[in-house]
């Protein structure tokens, strides 16, 4: 997903979780539904954490500095991460603690409010309503996704993805509406029944659901912030580019680093053709820069170590690394 097409997905994704969390609040209030009040929180923190998605896209924007010489491109990296906390501690601790107390109300006999209301029907007609609303925000992902996945699964298209933006908004999408299909579960089936426990079952289920998208998440975000690799065809497009320049006889050893969704730093050992003169070998090193570059337009910091290839070369042993200081 380009950065403008995720761009696209968070501002419609936090403009139908807005509209939507106000409408359950409103059912909430007017029934007491522990489903719905559970999905209204859910709601809230995605469009908080849509809103954390925006500032840290404008955020890595900025330019280098001498404290950050590479530039704030993993700000996203750094708040795709934090989204993962918020929607665990907001969203899926506070539902479970929702059900629990429910659940507690029930068993000490207290009289269910959903089923003592007049308005009973109207978490029914806002679910149904924040069901096509979410269905909407989804599509606009999915769209914007199937420009760049091709024909690969959504499992591997979401593990490969350097923009954090995609697993985010792809994953609290999908739990938003399978949240509301659970809600939808709890409501009808405590109104059908008249047991308030379905109420809690839905609720639960929501809890867990928010619980397992965010460590899902956290695991994803987490690999990113670590630093990973560019994919196998960007690799793969910079090797052939280097091993086509005049000049250069192998690739020794190469090494990529994804800096940020769209910037990858590119450090390599290459063998060039013995030659008389500095001036040969620094003609060659522009040649091959050149052509990563236009094989690559992502990379953006490169740097090229010329050498000549002995096979029988062995590296002298790194040095120890020193101990950490203690104050």
């Amino acid at each position: 997903m380009s950065a403008e097409g995720g761009t696209r997905a968070v501002i419609a994704a936090l403009l139908a979780n807005a509209f939507i969390a106000v409408t359950k609040f409103a059912a909430w209030a007017l029934t007491g539904a522990s489903s719905m009040l559970a999905e209204a929180i859910h709601s809230v923190a995605d469009s908080g954490n849509q809103v954390l998605l925006l500032v840290g896209g404008r955020r890595s924007k900025r330019g280098a500095t001498a404290e950050h010489p590479f530039g704030y491109g993993r700000e996203r990296y750094v708040f795709g991460f934090i989204v993962s906390v918020v929607l665990f501690s907001v969203g899926g601790l506070f539902a479970l603690y929702e059900a629990y107390h429910k659940w507690h109300e029930i068993a000490e006999g207290h009289p269910n409010e959903l089923l003592e209301s007049r308005w009973w029907w109207v978490p029914i007609v806002i679910l149904v309503a924040a069901i096509i609303a979410e269905s909407f925000s989804f599509r606009t992902a999915i769209r914007e996704s199937n420009k760049t996945r091709g024909k690969q699964r959504w499992s591997k298209y979401i593990r490969a993805a350097k923009a954090p933006e995609l697993p985010v908004i792809l994953l609290e999408d999908f739990a938003a509406l399978v949240g509301l299909v659970f809600a939808l579960f709890g409501v009808g089936m405590t109104l059908l029944t008249h047991n308030g426990i379905f109420d809690v079952i839905g609720t639960a289920m929501i809890g867990l659901l928010l619980v397992a998208v965010a460590i899902t998440l956290a695991v994803e975000t987490k690999s990113l912030l670590l630093g990973e690799a560019a994919s196998p065809e960007s690799v793969g497009r910079i090797e052939q580019a280097l091993t086509n320049t005049p000049g250069i006889e192998r690739i020794i050893h190469m090494k990529t680093l994804h800096l940020g969704p769209e910037e990858v730093l590119v450090a390599a050992k290459i063998a060039v053709v013995p030659c008389d003169t500095a001036l040969e070998v620094t003609d060659t090193i522009d040649r091959a820069e050149r052509g990563i570059r236009e094989a690559e337009p992502m990379v953006t910091a490169l740097y090229l170590e010329p050498d000549i290839y002995d096979p029988n070369y062995v590296p002298d042993p790194r040095p120890e690394r020193p101990a950490s200081s203690t104050h």
